[in-house]
């Protein structure tokens, strides 16, 4: 068998995320990853290329999206030769494709790919309900005008009652929100603890635009410039003002609108190849992602339904002998402030190394500063099928600019499973 081959992170583009219904209230799928793709074809020249493959998906998606990744892709001017793929694990979903066209990267099926996502609340498939549905499928099928009247037998208005999508885990029927509410309450985590990362998170992504870190991650679309969530101007005292968003009744709930990510629209890009391809066509290469793990837990029986990334990151690092003290950066998605601390509890927590993750010795304290330095979801947002490739990019550039060596990247997805990979600086 061939020697497997390093896979290099060329660069990324995105378009600005947007708060649900504003800036993309006109826009779908499609049109939000071909700008994406688009913006990455432009930014390294890549029109009318031939990619080895295309991976990507999005979480909420319209029956019209079935072939989301190679309609992108030709929007976004790549050759017609290049196959599209989509993908869906939930909130992981472009950094597990990331992960996989690695692989095949690695093993030399392909020379170079595009790991992508892309997620808008504001164009959710709205859908009937299973009885009219049925009828309308007759009706397709009906022939003859009397056929066509006798579908309609029985018809009420009620049936034309829509049915919104909803955030609910069907094992257990509820949001995720309720869910992290549970873990919160589980792990002891205060709504001051929330707030006070929350905070952090904005301070940090607004003082990466002021530096212009992201001037060459975004690409502007539909007259949106940047991200429109960064608060520079929040404040704890602003943030103690809000109410709980998930546990209303009880007077013990801790998550809010400033310490949850908000709905978001967005699409996110990455460019991977083999370091020949990469230096063939003068490209740079900012970081190599080296290893991948996904994992899921019993969610629906207490194991918390955002905490299998603790499982994939320690058998992670297991597989590759390394430690937390080897790890110079973390970039952990912030599906909620309370899920972020949970995880970080965990990994300290003696009881659940031993019980859970199957460690003798915890994993440990990580420093607070080497955890999320630009800021992440709770500021920039999370349409979930593009936060993978958001952070997959921002980590390779911030290796690269730094000179740090290794960063942990970390992601929570619904139906308690996480996807979690390893990146390392091109020396």
């Amino acid at each position: 068998m061939a020697e497997l081959r390093k896979v290099a992170i060329v660069g990324s583009a995105r378009i600005p995320f947007a708060r649900a219904y504003t800036g993309y209230a006109e826009e779908g799928n499609l049109s939000m990853l071909g700008a994406a793709l688009g913006g990455l074809v432009d930014k390294y020249n890549l029109k009318g290329e031939a990619i080895g493959e295309v991976m990507a998906g999005a979480v909420l998606s319209h029956s019209r999206d079935f072939n989301l990744a190679r309609e992108a892709s030709l929007d976004a001017g790549l050759s017609p030769r290049t196959p599209g793929t989509n993908v869906q694990i939930a909130c992981g979903t472009s950094l597990q494709a990331a992960l996989s066209l690695g692989a095949k990267i690695a093993t030399g099926e392909i020379d170079s790919a595009i790991a992508a996502g892309s997620d808008t609340v504001s164009d959710s498939p709205v859908v009937f309900g299973d009885k009219f549905q049925h009828r309308m499928i007759e009706l397709s099928r009906a022939r003859t005008t009397g056929e066509k009247f006798k579908v309609f037998k029985g018809f009420t208005l009620g049936e034309l009652t829509p049915i919104a999508p909803s955030t609910q885990e069907p094992r257990t029927g509820l949001s995720m929100g309720q869910h992290c509410e549970l873990m919160a309450r589980q792990w002891g985590i205060t709504r001051e603890e929330q707030d006070a990362l929350a905070l952090k998170s904005h301070q940090n992504a607004a003082r990466a635009y002021d530096e212009g870190f992201h001037d060459d991650l975004i690409v502007p679309f539909a007259g949106v410039l940047k991200d429109n969530n960064v608060r520079a101007d929040t404040s704890l005292e602003k943030m103690a003002t809000m109410k709980p968003a998930f546990d209303k009744s009880s007077g013990k709930g801790t998550l809010t609108a400033a310490n949850s990510t908000p709905l978001t629209d967005g699409a996110a890009s990455v460019l991977l190849a083999s370091e020949e391809w990469a230096k063939a066509r003068g490209l740079p290469v900012l970081a190599y992602l080296t290893l991948g793990q996904v994992a899921a837990n019993d969610f629906a029986h207490g194991e918390g339904l955002l905490m299998a990334p603790t499982i994939a990151a320690s058998e992670m690092l297991r597989r590759s002998n390394l430690t937390f003290d080897d790890i110079d950066l973390f970039e952990i998605h912030e599906a909620f402030a309370a899920q972020v601390l949970a995880t970080l509890k965990a990994w300290r927590d003696p009881d659940y190394n031993r019980n859970v993750l199957g460690r003798e010795t915890p994993l440990g304290e990580i420093d607070p500063e080497k955890i999320n330095q630009k800021g992440s979801s709770l500021a920039y947002g999370h349409p979930f099928a593009a936060t993978g490739a958001r952070i997959l990019g921002l980590t390779a550039k911030l290796l690269n600019s730094t000179e740090k060596q290794r960063a942990l990247i970390s992601v929570c997805t619904a139906g308690g499973m996480g996807v979690t990979a390893l990146v390392e600086r091109a020396a």
